[in-house]
Parts: structure tokens; sequence; C-alpha cells
């Protein structure tokens, strides 16, 4: 026999409690899991309570509060999925605490994200507005920075306009071909049996084809509509063939005229091919954080299909004065944030920037720079100006550590911007949760 000779403690699988435990005992005292439990019950979920309204008792939901928990604990302990999700209600202790022995289905689960994304942006508000109350939010200094997360869609899934246009010629002529043979052939029965015996569906591959082209000339019409717009925020207008509007030489290329490797992905439209640290070239979303100095807590989130971050940047700082009700009093950025414009609303809103100007405007200005630029410029160039544009990298770049490294949140579930949006809100908020328990004894 196994184990002669040495004394084990009892071991008895097969043995049955007499009295059911209370689960909470098997979790310790400041478990990650209490915290977000305790949290959720201070916050008004009034929001979510709408939507079950006038429900009879034949279409009961689970809890809103309970649906609210095992999301945050979920996204801040990296179990994204909804089927993976509903496996941990099973096998996890925390999750079972938190759900209370209920067992929602996967699609249950899936369904109350998707329905409660505009809820979730709220309750990132509701928890910083909280964390401010409670004195843990400053706002003095905030570090702004963005980084690239692959969208829920297949780079492989798009297609460059030029690629599109020849496609278009070519399903067009395959239909063409279809038509004209599917004509002939309903002839020559019209003939044989009769017109009124005719009248079949178009053939299966036909109406592949057809689905295919209407899904090509939808994704050319939203490039050609994208491009509208990007020479409108150059400073182009329609008919401007000729000259560029700051005297210098012709136009490559006519108003709205697509680039002919421009893509667009099929499967979710909004995303956009970007280039990324680790990866490469992936189809990807553009993440913003704007993260408190003295709490490094997320106090402005923000999405964008945009791979250059330089125009997010005056949208992120209003986006902290949006959640916490007041600008920060200074403002951090890399280089990529750089823009004349960006510098120029800073001054004007007062708040003290200090934002890199890149490689070829670390020791010189150029001189083709704006007027806020050079004063950026020498700023920079301060022993004070340094030392405050250091701390951009502690303040806001482990933030991304633990939302990538530690929690693995790499590729969103959801398509399209809005959707994104606000599962990203719902991943900064599980974040800003995890880093308050441990690090702050706020409740």
């Amino acid at each position: 026999m196994w184990g002669m000779g040495t004394s084990f403690r009892p071991y008895q699988p097969q043995q049955t409690l007499l009295l059911p435990p209370s689960l909470k005992e098997w979790l310790p005292e400041g478990h990650l899991a209490y915290f977000i439990a305790e949290t959720v019950d201070l916050m008004d979920l009034s929001a979510f309570f709408k939507h079950y309204e006038g429900d009879g008792r034949r279409n009961q939901p689970f809890h809103s509060r309970m649906m609210v928990k095992i999301l945050l604990y979920g996204y801040a302990t990296g179990v994204f999925s909804s089927r993976k999700l509903a496996r941990k209600m099973r096998e996890d202790v925390a999750f079972r605490v938190l759900a209370a022995g209920k067992f929602p289905a996967h699609r249950t689960i899936a369904e109350f994200r998707q329905r409660h994304l505009h809820e979730f942006q709220a309750l990132f508000v509701q928890l910083v507005r909280i964390a401010g109350e409670a004195g843990v939010v400053k706002l003095g200094t905030v570090a702004v920075d963005g980084s690239k997360v692959k969208a829920n869609a297949s780079k492989r899934k798009a297609m460059t306009y030029e690629r599109m246009s020849q496609a278009e010629q070519e399903l067009e002529q395959e239909i063409a071909k279809w038509l004209e043979e599917a004509a002939r052939r309903d002839a020559a029965e019209d003939a044989l049996y009769g017109p009124e015996n005719s009248g079949d569906e178009l053939p299966e591959e036909l109406q592949r084809r057809e689905q295919r082209l209407a899904k090509i000339k939808a994704a050319k019409q939203r490039l050609e509509r994208r491009q509208e717009q990007e020479d409108r925020a150059r400073g182009r207008q329609e008919g401007d063939h000729r000259k560029s509007p700051r005297g210098g030489p012709d136009f490559k290329r006519e108003f709205g005229e697509v680039d002919k490797k421009k893509q667009d992905n099929f499967t979710d439209p909004e995303s956009r091919i970007m280039k990324t640290s680790t990866e490469g070239f992936q189809q990807s979303c553009n993440t913003q954080i704007a993260v408190d100095e003295g709490s490094q807590l997320i106090v402005g989130t923000g999405v964008t299909s945009s791979a250059a971050d330089n125009g997010q940047l005056i949208a992120m700082v209003q986006e902290v004065k949006s959640v916490t009700g007041a600008y920060p009093e200074r403002v951090l950025a890399d280089a990529g944030y750089r823009d004349e414009d960006n510098f120029l609303k800073l001054e004007e809103e007062r708040i003290d920037g200090y934002i890199a100007q890149g490689r070829e405007g670390k020791q010189h200005p150029n001189p083709s720079q704006g007027p806020a630029s050079q004063r950026m410029h020498e700023k920079l160039r301060t022993p004070k100006g340094r030392a405050r544009y250091r701390r951009r990298k502690a303040i806001v770049e482990p933030v991304f550590g633990w939302i990538k490294e530690a929690v693995g949140f790499r590729r969103f579930s959801l398509r399209s911007l809005e959707k994104v949006s606000g599962e990203w809100d719902l991943m900064c908020t599980a974040i800003n949760l995890k880093h308050l328990n441990a690090t702050v004894c706020w409740l």
C-alpha cells in the first residue's frame, strides 16, 4: 500500500458536508472579488435597471448588480470571453462568490455586456468621481498616451481601394455573363415547356457574387467619404484641383480621390491596419488613456480609428474635464502628440503642457514650427521642463503594462467603434478597481 509508514492528514474527497458552507470562507480577506463587490454595491446602477422595467415574472433576468460584478472581476483578472466567464462561475470560487451560486449562460453574459455598453461608460465616470470625492484623485499632473489594440477582425478580410476597383469590374462582368446565360436558358425552356412553368430563383453562385459586389461597393464608398473628410480637414475644397491653399505645388490628386493603397476591412470597417509595437501591422484600434499622477488611476479614455496620436491630445484633455469636472493643471505626452494647434489650445486653457518635440527638434527648434511649438521647445530645454517630462513614462506606461501584460487584454471582443469604446471603458474601470484594491484603502 502507498503511504505505508507515513501519517497523513485525513483526506476524504467523497465526504459530504452536513451543512452548506459559506463560499466567503474560502476566499482570504482583502481579496479583489470582495473589493469589487463592495464598490459596485456603493454605485448607482439605476441606468442598468431601467432596461428591465415592465418585465413580467416570466422574463426574470439575472440581477444587473451581479452581472456587473462578474464582468468587472473578469476583465480585472484577464477573463474576457463570455464562454470563459460562464465556465469560471462553475470552476472558480471568486466567481461563485460574486454570482452567489447563479450560472448565467455565455449568451446571457454576452448580451448583457453588449446591451449595457453606454452604462459601462457611465460607470467609469462614476468610479473616478467617487475616487475624487474620497481624495484619491488630485488631478494635478496627467499623462496621456495611446496604444494599439487588435480589433476583432482579421487583416486578411481587408482589401485595398485598387483591388476593390478591379474586383468590382470582374464581378460585374461575371454577373452580366451569368444573367445573359440565365436569360438564354429561360428562353430555351420557355420554348420547350411554356413560359408559365419557368421562374426558378437565382442560382446560389450568382447570389453570392451579387452579395460580394454589394460589399465591395459599400467599402469603396466608405473610403471615398473618408478621403473627402480628410481633404476638408487639410483645408481643401471640392474644385481646388490645381494649387495648394498654402501656395505650394499642384496637388498630386483630385479632391476626394482615394489613394489606391488605402484599405477597408469587411468584418469591422471602423478598424484600421496599424503598426503595433510588438506584432507588426495588425487590424487595430488606437486606444487612449489619461492617467492621474497622484493615484495612477485612469481619468480619461478614448478610442479612435486613426493611427496618429496628434489629433487626440485636446480630445483627451476635454475628456478628463468631462469625467472629473475640471481640467488638469499639467499635461505630459510624448512626441506623437506634438502639434501647433494642440499647444495653442493648451495655452488658451492655461494648462501647463510638456509634449516632446521629437528627435528633429530635440536640440534645435525647427524654423517652420509655429510660435507655440517654439515656446514648447524652449520650456523642455530647461532643467525643470526636462524633469517634469521625465515623469511621463513612470505615470502612464505602467498602466498600459498592467492592461496588456499583467491582465492580457490585447484584443477587443466587440466590433464597431461605438461598441469598442464601451468595452474599453469596461476594461479601464476594471483596472482602476484592481489598482485601488492593491494600493488604497478607501471604502
